[in-house]
């Protein structure tokens, strides 16, 4: 990928336009994604990652449903509920981010409580 091409999806191969899509971000913000390796990663769109988009519980998100064995109705209760949870809040958490007024560093980014590993 070059720079000025921006991020492309290596599902479907379309641009990935927001960071509110962004696979990518959404995993740095709650901790899955170092930042020295977040310009290295591939991109997707939540939505080409449906495993991973299958626990946003948010009203401006529609649900997505994953059959087989990765579906959360085969999973652990309680593991079902801290993902949910967790992703969710990273799903706000982009969502607060395209709001904010001028650039920040990338340390900024990530959900508060996992935000000091970072830094």
């Amino acid at each position: 990928m070059k720079c000025d091409e921006g991020y492309r999806c290596e599902v479907c191969g379309e641009d990935v336009t927001s960071i509110v899509e962004s696979d990518l971000y959404l995993r740095f913000v709650i901790g899955e994604l170092e930042p020295e390796t977040l310009h290295t990663s591939p991109e997707r769109h939540l939505r080409c990652n449906p495993v991973l988009a299958q626990f946003i519980d948010d009203e401006d998100f529609a649900p997505i449903a994953v059959d087989g064995g990765m579906s959360k109705s085969q999973l652990d209760e309680d593991f079902v509920t801290e993902r949910t949870r967790l992703i969710t809040a990273g799903y706000r958490r982009l969502q607060e981010i395209i709001g904010w007024d001028g650039d920040r560093d990338l340390t900024e980014y990530p959900l508060p409580e996992v935000a000091d590993r970072y830094r």
